[in-house]
């Protein structure tokens, strides 16, 4: 799943103009895209994480690269494929990005999808102690207590569970620390995506050539089906991303820092009401101290978007 931060993520830009009702629109669709991908995982629960995770990149690389061309976004490309310091950059990024995909499949293949939407709502909170941390950027109260509110929720589900949210956890700090790289990147975000799954396709070929020869692979099974499916995931990998990125170009920031939370809202929804997931008094506690710092967080941030502009 991707979602916007407010602080090291290149995708969200204000536009000069401000809000569109097209970029509404193609942001709504991305997010609510993001929202139900865990029904689409569920149909791989039964698959290794490491091969959908392969497959899900090299399957994104020539949809990605279709879109590109579609929307004649590829005119930095071959630049930045020149370039290796570019090419690092993305490498790093790409090495995030992999590691919070392969955390997310394998999630919701055991059934702790309510920890990946835990995960997506704390990210915008991270996203700021990070830039803090290693940007210097200075938080101001109403952030500062915002964070507080997660570490309270942290703590609360960490007694509950004896022991830390490390679902949540590690899906909020590598998307994080994707977000913090990927602002480097000398290329629009789409753009960006596409040189991140480039670089990991030869790893993630080798994966899948591995699982067929040692005749672990299931690629061919079930008449294609498994086929199918893989392929599908990198549409569903590929296509919101950059469908929100070309949302994001026209819609301002205040816009785009509400939206983000659609997707974490709807995974919330389907983990308690479709996977029948346990939700307990304990957890709706820590979700609402949660969705508490989260309304701070807001309400700042729109404050100080209002007074910029």
């Amino acid at each position: 799943m991707t979602t916007v931060t407010t602080t090291g993520a290149r995708p969200a830009q204000p536009a000069p103009s401000g809000d569109t009702l097209k970029g509404f629109f193609y942001a709504l669709a991305a997010y609510l895209f993001w929202g139900i991908l865990p029904l689409y995982l569920k149909l791989v629960a039964h698959l290794p994480t490491v091969e959908v995770l392969a497959h899900r990149v090299i399957w994104s690389v020539p949809i990605a690269f279709v879109l590109l061309v579609w929307l004649g976004r590829t005119s930095d490309i071959r630049r930045a494929l020149a370039s290796p310091r570019t090419m690092l950059q993305a490498a790093v990024a790409a090495a995030f990005v992999s590691i919070n995909w392969g955390l997310y499949v394998w999630a919701i293949s055991v059934d702790r999808v309510l920890e990946t939407a835990l995960g997506y709502y704390i990210n915008p909170l991270l996203t700021v102690l990070i830039g803090a941390v290693m940007l210097g950027e200075r938080m101001n109260r109403a952030q500062m207590v915002a964070i507080g509110f997660a570490v309270a929720a942290v703590a609360v589900l960490t007694w509950e569970a004896g022991g830390l949210p490390w679902v949540s956890l590690g899906l909020a700090t590598t998307w994080g620390m994707y977000a913090f790289f990927k602002r480097t990147l000398p290329v629009g975000p789409a753009q960006g995506f596409f040189l991140e799954v480039l670089i990991l396709l030869i790893p993630a070929l080798v994966i899948v050539a591995w699982f067929q020869a040692t005749g672990h692979g299931h690629l061919f099974e079930r008449g294609g089906h498994e086929a199918v499916l893989f392929i599908g995931c990198g549409f569903v990998t590929a296509v919101p991303l950059i469908v929100y990125a070309t949302g994001a170009k026209l819609l301002t920031l205040s816009t785009i820092g509400i939206m983000q939370y659609i997707a974490p809202t709807i995974v919330f929804l389907i983990a308690v009401f479709v996977f029948g997931e346990p939700f307990s008094s304990v957890k709706l506690f820590a979700f609402v101290l949660i969705w508490i710092g989260l309304a701070i967080y807001t309400w700042s941030f729109l404050t100080r978007s209002r007074a910029a502009g």
